[in-house]
């Protein structure tokens, strides 16, 4: 755990990731969040309750002013439901209890550790995204940037929509693939060493290089598992979420050389 009276070391030495890894991550993250349901549920419900604002939003209130602001939570919440996960995670690999108000301290103490500064990373980063989506659409539709996409989807049945989807989707990953780079193996390396968030940030970003299929099959299973979990009214996020989060550490663990 996160220190901030200790001085900083560095990055322990990552090895490559394999496929076998991952698969083994993903048992090992299921059997956690089986072992401290409660803690999945918990931490997940978060993004639950954002998502199901959201799209009460559009669908049923019409008051679309509501999504940034609701959105905005994400950024700034998920790496902290992040940390509480990996900290389960942590105590059920070091055998130590599974303590609320310890887990919860946890959390609460990493605010004046390296990890708002990531989230202030992930924020700008977010802001950028939604700044070059607008852009990407007004470029191609000039005056008709106003024009709500949730009452008039046959706009995107032009050649200009389907430029704006192929660009949007195009941008749109390389910031997720840029986001995923950074955070995978940087968030958990913040929990478990005392380390700046540049050198983690560094570290996982050499993670992921070293490694790159493995890896990016593990961003791609994330993104199609969130995908999936979404369908049923986002219900599925309270067990796919947890698992995910269980099953990030339990990966950082096995490319952490163990010293």
């Amino acid at each position: 755990m996160t220190d901030t009276t200790t001085t900083p070391v560095a990055a322990p030495q990552l090895r490559a990731i394999a496929y076998d890894d991952i698969k083994a991550a993903l048992n090992d993250g299921w059997a956690d969040f089986r072992a401290a349901p409660s803690f999945g549920l918990f931490f997940s419900a978060f993004y639950v309750l954002g998502s199901v604002i959201i799209l009460l939003q559009l669908s049923v209130l019409q008051q679309s002013w509501w999504i940034l602001p609701v959105a905005v939570g994400f950024p700034i919440l998920g790496p902290f439901a992040a940390i509480g996960l990996y900290e389960v995670s942590r105590r059920l690999e070091t055998k130590e209890p599974l303590d609320w108000a310890r887990i919860l301290s946890v959390v609460i103490r990493e605010r004046d550790s390296q990890i708002p500064f990531m989230v202030a990373i992930i924020f700008m980063i977010f802001l950028f995204w939604v700044y070059a989506a607008h852009l990407i659409f007004a470029l191609f539709f000039g005056l008709k940037a106003m024009t709500n996409v949730m009452s008039s989807p046959e706009i995107f049945y032009s050649i200009e929509g389907a430029l704006v989807l192929l660009i949007g989707s195009v941008v749109g990953a390389a910031i997720c693939l840029f986001m995923f780079a950074t955070t995978v193996f940087g968030l958990p390396l913040l929990l478990d060493r005392e380390i700046d968030m540049v050198t983690a940030t560094i570290a996982s970003v050499q993670a992921v290089k070293t490694s790159p299929g493995p890896m990016l099959g593990w961003g791609l299973f994330v993104a199609l598992a969130m995908f999936v979990a979404m369908a049923p009214m986002f219900l599925g996020l309270f067990i796919v979420l947890p698992v995910l989060g269980h099953a990030t550490w339990r990966l950082y663990r096995k490319a952490t050389t163990q010293d």
